[in-house]
């Protein structure tokens, strides 16, 4: 092998081994995001059996009911920014990443096609409607559901209207945004 070619290998060789060591950490990535964001999911009901618990006391505390909004929000826009990035980094992977390893390798295959190939499942826009859904479910509808409660009870005092007021369109802009970024097609 002339001096041309073992320089050529080792640094195909040294840009593979980056290309993996990026793999690698963007999974390692990817993977802690999954779990923090299916924890949220677990936290908001939480928060939820929490607050009915304090709304349902004797003492008749209907203002506790715009706890839940703030809480739903703030969680439920934690879940979808690190969907958003989950997602981004597959994407990155099978867009970038996987080229250039093919790339370095100087085969005609793909490297790393599970990024793409699992978008392709027939039931794909099925669970991604009910993923949606679901999202809906527990992040937007039990804070307009409380706002609603709220506005229903005796006691509504006027700082505290204007205060659910204001929850319920952030709450609105919450779901639209996550409606308006629910990717329904059927592969990717």
């Amino acid at each position: 092998m002339s001096g041309t070619r073992i320089d050529e290998a080792v640094q195909d060789d040294s840009s593979r081994a980056v290309l993996l060591a990026e793999y690698e950490a963007l999974k390692a990535e990817q993977t802690s995001r999954i779990v923090l964001r299916d924890r949220l999911m677990y936290a908001a009901l939480a928060a939820l059996a929490a607050t009915l618990a304090l709304v349902v006391q004797p003492a008749g505390r209907p203002y506790l009911l715009l706890l839940l909004p703030l809480v739903c929000v703030v969680l439920g826009w934690t879940h979808f920014v690190n969907d958003q990035k989950i997602s981004a980094i597959g994407r990155y992977l099978g867009q970038y990443l996987a080229p250039s390893l093919v790339a370095s390798t100087r085969r005609a295959d793909q490297a790393l096609t599970w990024e793409s190939v699992h978008r392709h499942d027939p039931l794909r826009r099925l669970d991604k409607s009910v993923q949606l859904v679901v999202d809906l479910l527990i992040f937007a509808v039990p804070a307009l559901l409380s706002i609603v409660l709220y506005w229903t009870a005796d006691d509504v005092r006027a700082d505290l209207l204007a205060v659910s007021i204001a929850e319920a369109l952030f709450t609105l802009g919450f779901a639209v945004r996550v409606i308006a970024a629910a990717d329904l097609s059927a592969g990717r």
